[in-house]
C-alpha cells in the first residue's frame, strides 16, 4: 500500500482511547428522611410523629451536594491552632474551615443541642434524635461540641444560680464562634475535660487540684491547677472539669474568659493528631490558676458529670448508628448502578448476602438507638427510667463496636473508588473507632452494666421486660432470651464473661424490637443470623431462604429523588 492509500490517524480518533460507561455517581440530591423507610417508621412509633414534616424538610435540605460538600471540606481543611497572636499576646485559638462553621450553625439553628430541654415534649428526644441522626451522616466531628452542649444542661442543672445565667445562653439557637467573653454573646457551647495522662478513663486518678478563692462549696470559685491531657472542642465557651478539691473530686464549669474580661489561663499545648475525626479539634491543655465556679456538691464530681457522661453515651449510639446507615447507603446506592460479570451488582446472589446483611444491621442499630431515645423522653416512668440507665451502656458498647467491620465491608462493596480519599468511605471509615473509645471504651460499658446490675437489681427486671413483649413472635428469639436468663443467674466470673453477657443482651433487644416492630423479611433475617450459630462470622453470611431482595428494596436511597 503505498503511503498515498495509507489510512490516516487524526488526533482526535487517538485520543479516545475507550468509551465512559458503567460508571457509579455521587448518592446526592435526596432526601435522608423519606428515603429511610426503617427512621420514618421509627419516629412514628416511638412517639414524635409531629415531627415529620420538620424532619422531611431537614432530610431534604442537607442531602443536596452542595450541602454534603460540606462534610468533605471541613475534614480536608483540618483545624489549626495559634497558641499566640503576631505580637506574642497569648490567644489559644483554633480557626476552622467555613464548612465546619456552617454544620455548626445549622446545627444549633435546628436545635440539635437544646430541643429537649427548650421544648420538652413527648418525642421530643426523638425528634432530636432523628436529627442529629441525619446530620451526622453529612458530617460527624462537627457534633462533638454539639453533643457536650447538649448534655451539659442536666449537670449544670444542678447547680442553680450557675444554670440561670448559662443555660438560656447554652440552649439558644444562636452559634457564635468568636473568641470572646460569653457574656458578650446570646449563644455559647460547652465542652467537657475530665481525663488526665495517668488515669484516663480512671478519672479517680486525677491530679488537677481545685483550690476555693473564698468558703468553697458548690457554686462558689476556685482556682485549678493541673491539666488536662484530652480536651476536645477548645474553642467552646466553657468547660465542665473534673479537680480534686479539699473534700475530694468536684465537678467545675470552668469559662475561657474572667469575668473581668481578661483569658482565663486553660492554655492549649497543641492540636492532638487523630486517626480520624479530623474536622473536630481535640487538644491537651495546662490550667495555671484557672477560674472555675464547683458544680453540685464537694466530692461529688463523678455524680455531677455522670448526668452528662450519659448523654454523650446516648450521642455515641446515635453517631455511630449514622455511620452505619450512610455506609450502608453509599454500598446500596453503588451497587445498584454497577455492574459486573454482565449483571448489577446488587441482583448478583453473594452480593445480595452482604448488602443485607449490612443494611440489617443498620436498622437494628437505628431502631434500639430511638426505643432508648422514647425512654429519655418518659423518665418518670420507672420502667424508662431504667432502661435508659441500663440500656445506654448496653448500646453504646454494641453498636459502637460493630460500626468499624461494618464501614470496611461497605467500602469493599463499592472496590477501589471506595478506597479513594475523594470518597465518603475512608472518612467513615476513620470515624468508626472514635464513639466505641470515647465516653468509656468497651470494658467500661461493660463493666458500668455490671455495677447498674449490682446496684439496682431493678434494671434487670426492666429489661427483660422490656425483651419479652416480644415473646412468641420468634421461637429463635425466645430460646435466646431462655438461655440468657439462665446465664445471668451464674454469678461465677461474671466480670470476666461480662463482654459476652452484654453482646447477647444487645442482640437480644435489638432482635424483641425487630420482632416487634419490623417486616417478618427484616426480623426473622435478624434472629436467624445473629441468634444462631448461623452467620454472624462475617458480613455476608446471612442463611439460606432470606428474603435479600426485600432488605435491599427497603433500604436503598435513590440519588436525585427527593
Amino acid at each position: 500500500m503505498t503511503p498515498e492509500n495509507s489510512p490516516i490517524q487524526t488526533g482526535a480518533s487517538q485520543a479516545d482511547t475507550h468509551e465512559l460507561s458503567n460508571l457509579a455517581t455521587e448518592l446526592c440530591d435526596y432526601n435522608l428522611y423519606t428515603q429511610d423507610v426503617a427512621l420514618s417508621e421509627a419516629v412514628v412509633r416511638e412517639g414524635a410523629s409531629w415531627a415529620q414534616v420538620e424532619l422531611n424538610n431537614f432530610g431534604q435540605m442537607i442531602g443536596t451536594a452542595e450541602y454534603m460538600e460540606q462534610g468533605q471540606l471541613a475534614n480536608k481543611y483540618t483545624p489549626e491552632l495559634d497558641t499566640h497572636d503576631r505580637f506574642g499576646t497569648r490567644v489559644d485559638l483554633v480557626k476552622f474551615h467555613p464548612a465546619y462553621h456552617r454544620l455548626m450553625t445549622t446545627s444549633i439553628e435546628q436545635g440539635l443541642h437544646a430541643s429537649p430541654w427548650t421544648e420538652p415534649r413527648t418525642g421530643a428526644h426523638v425528634a432530636r434524635a432523628a436529627k442529629t441522626y441525619m446530620h451526622t451522616q453529612v458530617e460527624a466531628g462537627h457534633g462533638c461540641p454539639i453533643t457536650m452542649t447538649f448534655a451539659a444542661v442536666p449537670s449544670l442543672r444542678l447547680q442553680a444560680d450557675l444554670a440561670a445565667t448559662w443555660v438560656p445562653k447554652v440552649t439558644a439557637r444562636v452559634y457564635d464562634p468568636r473568641n470572646i467573653p460569653a457574656e458578650q454573646k446570646l449563644g455559647v457551647t460547652i465542652g467537657m475535660a475530665m481525663t488526665e495522662k495517668q488515669g484516663g478513663s480512671d478519672v479517680r486518678a486525677n491530679t488537677t487540684r481545685a483550690i476555693p478563692m473564698g468558703g468553697g462549696g458548690p457554686g462558689q470559685m476556685y482556682e485549678l491547677v493541673g491539666h488536662k491531657y484530652f480536651v476536645s472542642a477548645p474553642m467552646c465557651d466553657a468547660f465542665l472539669v473534673l479537680a480534686q478539691a479539699p473534700g475530694g473530686l468536684s465537678c467545675f464549669l470552668l469559662p475561657r474568659w474572667r469575668p473581668d474580661g481578661s483569658k482565663n489561663p486553660m492554655q492549649v499545648l497543641r492540636l492532638k493528631k487523630k486517626m480520624g475525626n479530623a474536622s473536630n479539634a481535640s487538644s491537651e491543655t495546662k490550667l495555671r490558676g484557672a477560674m472555675a465556679w464547683m458544680v453540685g456538691d464537694e466530692g461529688r464530681g463523678v455524680r455531677t458529670i455522670i448526668e452528662m457522661v450519659s448523654m454523650t453515651r446516648f450521642d455515641c449510639m446515635i453517631g455511630s448508628s449514622a455511620g452505619m446507615r450512610m455506609a450502608a447507603s453509599q454500598a446500596l446506592h453503588h451497587c445498584s448502578v454497577r455492574s459486573a460479570f454482565g449483571k448489577v451488582l446488587n441482583q448478583q446472589p453473594l452480593m445480595q448476602n452482604v448488602l443485607a446483611d449490612l443494611a440489617l444491621e443498620s436498622e437494628a442499630a437505628m431502631t434500639l438507638t430511638l426505643r432508648i431515645a422514647r425512654a429519655m423522653d418518659h423518665r418518670t416512668d420507672q420502667h424508662e427510667d431504667l432502661l435508659v440507665r441500663l440500656v445506654t451502656a448496653v448500646g453504646k458498647y454494641w453498636i459502637c463496636k460493630r460500626t468499624p467491620n461494618h464501614a470496611y465491608e461497605a467500602m469493599e462493596c463499592i472496590g477501589g473508588s471506595g478506597f479513594m480519599e475523594d470518597s465518603m468511605m475512608p472518612r467513615l471509615y476513620r470515624e468508626a473507632p472514635v464513639n466505641a473509645i470515647w465516653e468509656g471504651s468497651g470494658n467500661v460499658e461493660c463493666l458500668d452494666v455490671l455495677r447498674a446490675l449490682s446496684k439496682t437489681p431493678e434494671v434487670a427486671e426492666a429489661f427483660f421486660a422490656e425483651v419479652n413483649q416480644a415473646r412468641g413472635g420468634n421461637a429463635t428469639l425466645d430460646q435466646y432470651v431462655n438461655a440468657l436468663v439462665k446465664d445471668f443467674k451464674e454469678v461465677q466470673a461474671l466480670e470476666y464473661r461480662a463482654r459476652d453477657i452484654v453482646d447477647r443482651m444487645a442482640l437480644a433487644l435489638q432482635g424483641a424490637l425487630l420482632v416487634r416492630h419490623s417486616p417478618a423479611f427484616i426480623s426473622d433475617t435478624f434472629c436467624n443470623s445473629r441468634l444462631t450459630q448461623m452467620g454472624h462470622h462475617n458480613y455476608g453470611t446471612l442463611p439460606r431462604g432470606i428474603n435479600v431482595a426485600a432488605i435491599i428494596d427497603r433500604t436503598t436511597p435513590i440519588s436525585g429523588r427527593r
